[in-house]
């Protein structure tokens, strides 16, 4: 036992002069490349404000702005999820969208949904078709009930 924990305590101290070694060679080749390198160009003295150039800001040109690409229809679905625009899409940013609408239904806040808070939502919606109070929809109150379509923006032109 005592012999094997001399043997780790040489090995280990050979080890470490060896490692020593390499790094003194290597810092040593690091400042050899360093003291042959070119020196480095002279600073040229900056010009006084008398040796100013001057220039006629109407004869100047900048560049041309860049194009706007107009956006297909998919791309601007995909971006409304990409939230920070990696051109990924993550499981949270899909969700995002969604927490929006689970709030207004989760109306005691503890992030869990139960069955009367997700149903609060169609019993509104069916009490508010019921014009006439019978708790049956007819066709024509039925329809009242169909999403409104989304109104096209108008042209800003």
């Amino acid at each position: 036992m005592k012999g094997q924990g001399l043997d780790r305590l040489v090995l280990g101290t050979v080890l470490g002069l060896v490692l020593a070694g390499v790094g003194i060679f290597w810092w040593q080749g690091r400042a050899q490349v360093e003291q042959s390198a070119p020196p480095p160009p002279a600073q040229e003295e900056a010009p006084g404000e008398e040796e100013l150039p001057q220039a006629d800001p109407a004869d100047m040109r900048g560049p041309a702005p860049p194009e706007a690409t107009e956006l297909t229809r998919e791309q601007r679905r995909f971006f409304r999820y990409d939230r920070n625009r990696d051109l990924k899409i993550t499981r949270n940013e899909m969700l995002s969208t969604r927490s929006d609408a689970f709030r207004k239904l989760d109306k005691d806040g503890n992030n869990l949904l139960d069955f009367e808070e997700w149903a609060v939502a169609t019993v509104d919606k069916f009490e508010g078709a019921d014009a006439d109070g019978n708790r049956v929809l007819t066709q024509a109150e039925f329809a009242t009930t169909a999403p409104k379509p989304k109104k096209k923006p108008r042209c800003s032109c």
